[in-house]
């Protein structure tokens, strides 16, 4: 029977890769054979160089992407850079395909802003440039005029620009989009964001990808310990040696 959710899996085909560089010999790929992913969302998370961003990067360029960001109409680049990951993975996919899609990394959204004003797209993004609106409220803009049903949505770590209220502004928001046939594959350190209950949450670290319960991230755990035991926990950080 063929699947209905739009990205079922993903295999990675490590026969011949060059293991000694960059990003092949990260932890994260070292055990990788393949991976389900979850029919609403999706979370990939990790310490800073675990390799999250990597996988998403490979994962929407293998979906026709523009690596920087934007739809697959978008294909403009502001630095030459080769993406060769996606080459070696083979992603299953459901049918029907998604109507529309995104790539949203935080570390390029300005350029992607800028291709909107270019190409005069103002009015597919709430009438109003992204670069006259704060990082968060242009993200905000995004995902409330631009982002509709029936789609595949790649978020690199989206909380970059969000405050704890816009997090649970884009939480709701996913969840619409979810009920409306949407697919979410997330990278973040967000507690708040990682929340969403009918999920999966993949970590990335030294022994590789593996899926993780939503109270065993260390995101939550230290979240929850910080704001538990505020004044012990300044005490033990901010004590003189």
């Amino acid at each position: 029977m063929v699947s209905s959710q739009y990205l079922i899996d993903v295999t990675y085909n490590a026969g011949d890769v060059p293991s000694d560089d960059y990003p092949f010999n990260l932890a994260a790929l070292q055990n990788f054979k393949r991976l389900k992913f979850h029919p609403k969302v999706t979370y990939f998370i990790g310490e800073n160089g675990s390799g999250k961003s990597t996988l998403l990067e490979a994962f929407a360029v293998a979906l026709g992407f523009n690596p920087e960001g934007g739809t697959k109409n978008f294909n403009f680049e502001t630095f030459e850079t080769e993406y060769p990951l996606s080459r070696y993975l083979r992603l299953g996919r459901g049918y029907p395909y998604p109507r529309d899609g995104f790539f949203l990394r935080a570390e390029s959204f300005f350029n992607v802003a800028t291709q909107v004003d270019e190409l005069d797209l103002q009015g597919w993004y709430g009438g109003k440039s992204l670069h006259e609106q704060s990082h968060g409220e242009s993200f905000l803009t995004l995902m409330t005029t631009r982002f509709h049903g029936d789609a595949i949505y790649i978020l690199d770590e989206p909380e970059a620009a969000l405050s704890p209220q816009r997090q649970l502004a884009v939480l709701s928001r996913i969840h619409d989009l979810v009920r409306d046939s949407s697919q979410f594959i997330i990278a973040t350190h967000s507690p708040i964001l990682m929340a969403y209950p009918d999920s999966t949450i993949y970590q990335c670290g030294p022994d590789g990808i593996t899926e993780v319960d939503y109270e065993d991230t260390e995101h939550y755990q230290v979240a929850r310990d910080f704001l538990s035991n505020r004044e012990r926990m300044l005490k033990i950080l901010l004590a003189d040696d």
